[in-house]
């Protein structure tokens, strides 16, 4: 197959791109580089069944000639910066929202009816029900990028509906692994390394959260593309526990052999929109035959190893 994928420089996207090209598929990456990055893309650009188009997906003619043949598209681009989205209200509107409009007009243009969307499983804000399945009721959204990744989930389902589209939604927990390069540990870490003796935390500590280490993301994401029939199939991503953000300091600090002081922020949330609690039921996807291969805590080990061997990373920022 030849697969679109947009945010290709990304995290998620590049071992995404690695996995596909390792595969066999031919693959057309697509990205604007606000965040993105060439090293990820190293050993991609390697190959020559690999093309990266450097183009913005707000550009709806570049993305259209850039589709141009694909069989499927994996849509990964988004803004993934939740926590200061209301410092900057319409990036989460322009990013995910309408970027994902423009992805479907392409696909409408191009005839490419397939498409795997990353959406998050903050669109059930404060759930009622824990573990949260697909189908829980949708309570107030509570930060502007769940709320626009759920309007991109509405327009995806609208296209397949009324244009033959066969979609695979995924909403994820936080994600862990290489080449991460925001959130929780690599905050953490950065503040390790200037202060090994005091940490800064938001909220309480006491916040549950669920995390799954990227490799089994992509496992999942192409089981789905794989075996998944309905013309829309929405599915949660994520591991069959939860930590406390205490339980990860332990464990960041255990192989960092570090004891700091902890200095909490207060609260049960570390910023408007901050969800204490997330904890999404999975089995809809495991009846596809998935699990998640590592535990949270073997993800977060693994991600602190790669930003220990790739400290650019946080050097950059």
């Amino acid at each position: 197959m030849k697969i679109f994928v947009t945010g290709a420089a990304g995290f998620i996207a590049s071992n995404l791109v690695d996995r596909l090209l390792a595969d066999g598929h031919v693959v057309a990456g697509y990205d604007n580089f606000s965040t993105g990055r060439d090293h990820f893309l190293k050993q991609a650009i390697e190959c020559p069944r690999f093309q990266l188009h450097r183009q913005d997906v707000l550009d709806l003619p570049a993305l259209r000639a850039a589709m141009q043949g694909a069989d499927l598209v994996v849509h990964l681009a988004a803004n993934a910066d939740v926590r200061f989205g209301l410092q900057h209200p319409t990036k989460d509107l322009e990013q995910n929202t309408i970027a994902t409009s423009n992805v479907l007009e392409a696909m409408r243009a191009t005839g490419v009816k397939r498409i795997a969307f990353a959406s998050t499983g903050s669109v059930y804000g404060e759930a009622s029900i824990i573990p949260t399945p697909e189908d829980s009721p949708f309570p107030v959204q509570t930060s502007l990028y769940a709320a626009s990744k759920l309007a991109a989930e509405a327009l995806i389902e609208a296209y397949c509906e009324g244009f033959g589209f066969q979609g695979y939604i995924f909403r994820f927990v936080s994600i862990l692994g290489e080449r991460y390069s925001h959130g929780h540990v690599f905050d953490f870490y950065r503040q390790l390394l200037a202060h090994p003796g005091e940490l800064k935390v938001l909220g309480n500590g006491l916040q549950r959260k669920s995390y799954l280490y990227v490799q089994d993301c992509i496992d999942a994401i192409l089981l789905t593309v794989e075996k998944a029939r309905n013309a829309v199939t929405i599915l949660n991503l994520g591991t069959d526990e939860y930590c406390q953000v205490n339980d990860s300091i332990g464990w960041i600090c255990e192989h960092l052999k570090l004891k700091p002081k902890i200095d909490y922020g207060g609260g049960d949330r570390g910023w408007v929109g901050d969800n204490p609690f997330i904890f999404l039921n999975c089995s809809r996807m495991r009846t596809l035959g998935w699990k998640p291969k590592l535990s949270i805590r073997e993800g977060i080990v693994r991600t602190l190893q790669y930003l220990e061997q790739n400290r650019f990373l946080l050097e950059s920022r």
